[in-house]
């Protein structure tokens, strides 16, 4: 009878266990589906502007150029609606460069472009959890008794679509100047290219990796690619424009800065393929499903502030 019980003891103990692990139980899928974030990182431009030193890697991640990396930031709430799936509102505020002078390659090199854009991009994603290892520990602990600790890791693949506002810049007798006002490439104007919006669609894609660091608080990394459905977000496109029919000096000499006369009107300024920039960001995550996790364990406790067990 007493190994019995013993038996019926154990038994009753490991379920409670077990149950706690469970992170699809109903009680904690409850505590966990939503969260605010955070995250800080560096963004790339790969478009017509800088680069590597190689031709006909532009708009691709072999493209990156170091020295026009620039930082961004973003903010975000989470909702995870499936075990396997969750989908994030987020929007991300950043600065993003490019500068012919930067890179070797002789073509660019000599055409002497450069430029920057604030860029803030409000999107909506679907993200799908690749891996996870995910355990809530213990909720009774016995002396000399392991049970099991909190584990909280996640892989995952993401990709949505979001609207990107923008404003190319550039440094003229030693000011920023918008570019869009003066039509660099004729935009509008008779014989030059169509004007542009300052905003365009994107579709981000990435992945990323996150880990539990407490009851409350989750920390990992993000890389996003993200295309665009705009060729101006450096202002530079198509042909070059005749510089006299500009209206001014500043136009006149930011549409053409070339470092010797290889290119006039009519001439090739840049290409028609879409832009496109990248990001890495470390993201910190806040559950929010509940008030706080000190408030969910009050109740674990008797009244003189001990806990059951």
């Amino acid at each position: 009878m007493r190994y019995l019980s013993v038996v019926v003891m154990l038994f009753v103990v490991f379920s409670m266990n077990a149950q706690g692990t469970n992170f699809n139980s109903q009680k904690n899928w409850s505590k966990n589906k939503k969260e605010i974030l955070f995250g800080i990182g560096a963004t790339q431009f790969l478009g017509d502007l800088g680069g590597k030193d190689n031709i006909g890697t532009d708009y691709s991640l072999v493209d990156i150029d170091w020295p026009s990396t620039v930082m961004g930031g973003m903010f975000g709430f989470r909702y995870r609606f499936h075990p396997m799936l969750a989908t994030t509102s987020s929007i991300h505020v950043g600065m993003l460069e490019g500068d012919d002078s930067k890179t070797l390659d002789p073509a660019r090199r000599n055409r002497n472009l450069h430029f920057r854009s604030p860029v803030v991009e409000i999107g909506q994603r679907l993200e799908l959890i690749l891996f996870k290892r995910e355990k809530v520990g213990a909720r009774y602990r016995m002396r000399g008794m392991g049970f099991a600790k909190d584990k909280n890791f996640q892989f995952y693949g993401f990709g949505g679509v979001g609207v990107n506002w923008f404003n190319p810049q550039a440094k003229y007798d030693g000011k920023w100047v918008n570019l869009r006002p003066l039509k660099t490439e004729g935009q509008g104007m008779e014989g030059g290219a169509k004007a542009y919006l300052p905003f365009t669609v994107t579709i981000p894609a990435g992945v990323g990796i996150r880990f539990g660091i407490s009851k409350m608080w989750r920390i990992g990394f993000e890389a996003t690619y993200v295309k665009t459905f705009s060729d101006y977000i450096d202002d530079v496109s198509t042909v070059y424009y005749n510089p006299a029919l500009l209206g001014s000096p500043e136009a006149a000499y930011l549409s053409n800065p070339g470092l010797n006369d290889d290119y006039g009107p009519g001439q090739q300024r840049g290409d028609k393929q879409k832009d496109a920039y990248f990001y890495l960001n470390l993201v910190a995550y806040k559950n929010i499903t509940y008030k706080t996790y000190q408030q969910a364990r009050k109740k674990e406790r008797w009244p003189g502030g001990k806990y059951k067990f």
